[in-house]
């Protein structure tokens, strides 16, 4: 599934195309994604100007005069800008029209979304109850610590929450729990604040990291550009169990918590 560091990636490269856009039309070929794309969506949207791309979550936000669209990969969709011209291919269910290209929603296993809002976005019952941004200024130690003191959960499950902190997905809370060197499977209740502290510091620079570098490179997942991110490289447990540990060379183990592959070193963490 497309992470938040690969929707940031995929806003950031279709934001230049469409931003201050008008748009000419809709194609709609498959309307039964995750859920209905509107059926007057062609009417809403017609001559319409895209004023900015925006994300919340892993929700892509192109924000019209008259309302939002809001837009989700789903697990293994993705954008591009094309030539209008480009015939789709099989699995490619939606076009957003422009003059000179369009934008287009590739999604095979269709658990992806294309919905219209007319309220402020905020409001709208996905994304009203959402957490703080991991990258905001309201996601801190503090923050964190309040959190875990509430909820009888291992680490890894609260900072997945997404009513706790928003897109801190499976791979980069692997990633960011080795480096705060806490284990995954620790009760959040029993981490101290100043562990908090350290581990909200570790989502933000792993977060921050892998957005820089365009996101990690899964099997579905491509940039809108068609170019591969490759974060991928540069992940140190997540995937590897059985491989050394970068801190004490001990073969990196593997377990299930909250019905999600963990990886982590057994004594580097704690």
């Amino acid at each position: 599934m497309p992470e938040l560091p690969e929707v940031e990636t995929t806003r950031s490269g279709i934001a230049p195309h469409i931003e201050g856009k008008r748009i000419a039309g809709v194609a709609v070929r498959q309307p039964q994604l995750r859920w209905p794309i509107p059926d007057d969506l062609a009417s809403l949207l017609t001559g319409r100007t895209v004023r900015s791309v925006e994300r919340r979550a892993k929700y892509l936000l192109l924000n019209l005069a008259n309302g939002t669209l809001i837009l989700h990969l789903g697990m293994s969709g993705s954008l591009r800008i094309l030539p209008r011209e480009t015939t789709p291919g099989k699995h490619d269910h939606f076009d957003l029209l422009f003059r000179h290209c369009c934008l287009r929603l590739r999604d095979p296993r269709r658990f992806g979304a294309v919905l219209w809002t007319d309220r402020p976005v905020e409001q709208h019952p996905l994304i009203t109850h959402l957490g703080p941004e991991p990258l905001s200024l309201e996601f801190s130690g503090d923050y964190l610590y309040r959190q875990a003191q509430q909820r009888r959960v291992a680490v890894k499950n609260l900072i997945m929450d997404g009513h706790v902190v928003v897109g801190v997905g499976n791979i980069y809370a692997n990633e960011a729990l080795f480096r705060a060197g806490i284990h995954p499977a620790r009760t959040a209740q029993r981490i101290s604040a100043a562990r908090c502290a350290l581990l909200t510091g570790e989502i933000k620079s792993v977060l921050a990291a892998a957005i820089q570098r365009g996101g990690t490179t899964l099997r579905d997942f491509q940039q809108e550009d068609g170019k591969p991110g490759y974060f991928a490289q540069e992940l140190l447990v997540y995937g590897k169990a059985g491989a050394p540990c970068p801190g004490c060379g001990t073969p990196l183990k593997q377990r299930r918590i909250g019905q999600r592959s963990s990886f982590f070193c057994g004594r580097c963490q704690r």
